[in-house]
């Protein structure tokens, strides 16, 4: 059965005393086939989705390994057992000339079970037909890898900087960037003739809404002699930096005085200026991916080339007096990604360090290789408790401010929220909990919060990336001091520098659980892992679990128990470790009490 797209879909429509023949049974299964397979391609593209492996089982032969792709007509290829292959036996061995060929897959439809035919066709006398369609699958060698039909054309701003019979110099960059992101142009120099000839290139192209590694607005480009393969193309890149502020209807561009090109040592002259449109826009990143991906047409987007074939290696060969040995296989799958191996991809990534910051920040495992920039796009956040000390007789509108506080997240843009934090009992479930109250605490005065009832506001230092916060009492209070949990927010696309990467650095206690009499101290050292010492905080989880000081030394409080404490690096909020103090009564001293410290 072929699988035709049928565009747009039809149907059966069954009605009572409709006469079924075997066409409409057949249309029913290319119905719902090309729907799924249609799906398939939208939903996930093309690729091996599991499995199938290729390793040397001998000089001679290869072992593919059982597993499941998808090709670009979004049909199913499943491999349900390991196979071994002489390369001799395979499609496209004798066409093979070179040291080199790709080990391709593809579906494959087979008739199956004959079975005796009660009505005979009528242009036909068989008397057996095929009451089976195995789908299944066939190894084949190929010289050729697959064609990469991405539809780049969607989203790139092309222009050609020279062309001659000779070579075509072409450049490549984003039709639509973000502001402040760095940037990809590309160079492509392709030779067309078949006759040996070296290009040289020197030129400037102007960038007035980009600055390149030096802040420039003009990026140099050149090479010297080069000389790719005739129909092949050269391809170099070059990084810069969009302005800060939307610049729609911008242009890169090259005047056709300045571009000097030599072939075999004649200098030439291109027909005309290079201009190339490139829009700046206030959109952020991933949105603005998401839009160019998302408008490409439907044509575009099934337009995959070699659609019947999934590539899974490529064979180097060396050529004996009576056969080719394979000498090496590089893995050539291009993996599909499903929800089905989320949970194994987040189970593997709990062993990296990077990747788990990314899962807990809420975030996805970026799928391109500059793992650090993509992770530090995310947005960002930190949190952490602040006492302000209120002295003696504290009066109402009395103004009272903590400490500078840093917040970790680097320069920037950054938004810090407060509230009042306490301990008290549940009235629903009539368990002690932790309850912040973020904005007014007197909305809830009838629940009776244990809290100091002020105003509070935060002022955020974006160069020095710490902030401070003040507060007014609304009440006269006979507490000491005000506990307040602070977040802070790294907001997307602010002005700033990046945050500082955390990624690998860490801390520990040296003697992580400690074990104590009531009021005995104990001071937590710290040791730091891929780091300089640096300052750290202290702070205890619960309340009335004992007293540290800001250099780390832990008092225990007069009553049994176990108690954690978070410490911190002071810049760098999300570097941190727990400590625990086992605190019991000791039965050889008296007079130790049962009050809270």
């Amino acid at each position: 059965m072929e699988n035709e797209q049928l565009l747009p879909f039809e149907r059966n429509r069954f009605y009572v005393g409709k006469l079924l023949t075997s066409s409409d049974f057949l249309a029913e299964q290319i119905y719902l086939n090309n729907k799924r397979r249609f799906l398939n391609s939208m939903m996930f593209g093309s690729g091996v989705v599991r499995g199938l492996g290729v390793y040397n089982l001998d000089d001679l032969s290869v072992i593919v390994e059982s597993g499941m792709a998808i090709d670009g007509s979004g049909r199913e290829i499943v491999v349900e057992s390991a196979v071994i292959r002489k390369l001799s036996a395979l499609e496209g061995f004798e066409s093979i000339s070179g040291d080199r060929a790709m080990l391709m897959l593809r579906y494959r439809e087979e008739p199956i079970h004959p079975t005796y035919s009660i009505a005979k066709r009528e242009r036909s006398s068989a008397e057996y037909e095929m009451n089976r369609i195995r789908e299944g699958w066939e190894l084949f060698l190929s010289e050729q890898a697959p064609q990469d039909a991405r539809p780049d054309t969607e989203f790139l701003s092309k222009s050609t900087l020279y062309a001659d019979s000779d070579y075509e110099i072409e450049v490549a960059i984003p039709g639509n960037v973000s502001c402040g992101e760095r940037v990809k142009l590309s160079l492509f120099a392709k030779r067309l003739s078949e006759s040996p000839k070296r290009l040289s290139l020197d030129c400037t192209i102007h960038t007035p809404a980009f600055t390149d590694e030096n802040g420039d607005h003009e990026l140099p480009v050149k090479f010297d002699d080069i000389m790719p393969e005739q129909g092949a193309a050269l391809r170099y890149d070059f990084f810069l930096d969009a302005r800060n502020e939307p610049a729609p209807e911008s242009f890169l561009l090259a005047k056709a005085a300045s571009v000097r090109v030599r072939v075999d040592g004649e200098n030439r002259l291109p027909d005309g200026d290079l201009t190339l449109k490139v829009n700046v826009v206030d959109i952020p990143l991933y949105e603005l991916i998401g839009r160019e991906v998302g408008r490409v047409n439907l044509e575009t987007a099934l337009d995959a080339g070699d659609a019947n074939t999934v590539c899974l290696a490529e064979l180097s060969l060396q050529r004996s007096k009576t056969d080719y040995i394979v000498e090496k296989i590089e893995d050539r799958r291009t993996y599909i990604r499903t929800m089905a191996s989320e949970a194994m991809r987040r189970e593997y990534a709990s062993y990296f360090e990077r990747a788990q910051a990314a899962v807990r920040s809420g975030g996805e495992m970026p799928a391109a290789p500059d793992f650090d920039r993509a992770v530090l796009r995310e947005p960002l956040y930190a949190t952490g408790l602040c006492e302000i000390p209120l002295g003696a007789n504290p009066r109402k509108g009395e103004v009272f401010c903590s400490d500078e506080i840093m917040h970790g997240l680097g320069e920037g843009n950054i938004h810090v929220d407060v509230g009042f934090e306490y301990i008290a009992e549940d009235g629903r479930s009539t368990s002690v909990e932790r309850h912040t109250i973020y904005g007014d605490p007197e909305l809830f005065e009838r629940e009776n919060p244990q809290v100091a009832y002020a105003t509070t506001a935060v002022k955020v230092y974006a160069e020095r990336g710490s902030f401070i916060i003040a507060a007014a009492l609304t009440k006269p209070t006979n507490y000491a001091v005000i506990s307040l949990r602070w977040v802070a927010v790294k907001l997307p696309g602010g002005a700033g520098q990046l945050p500082r990467k955390t990624a690998g650095l860490s801390i520990s206690a040296l003697t992580p659980t400690v074990v104590l009499g009531m009021r005995e101290t104990h001071y937590f050292a710290v040791s730091f892992k891929n780091m300089e010492p640096c300052t750290l905080s202290y702070e205890l989880t619960e309340r009335n679990s004992g007293e540290i000081s800001a250099d780390g030394v832990y008092t225990a409080p007069s009553k049994e128990g176990v108690y954690e404490i978070r410490i911190s690096c002071a810049d760098m909020p999300t570097v941190s470790t727990y400590a625990y103090a086992v605190v019991k009564k000791d039965p050889f001293k008296e007079g130790e009490g049962e009050t809270d410290a």
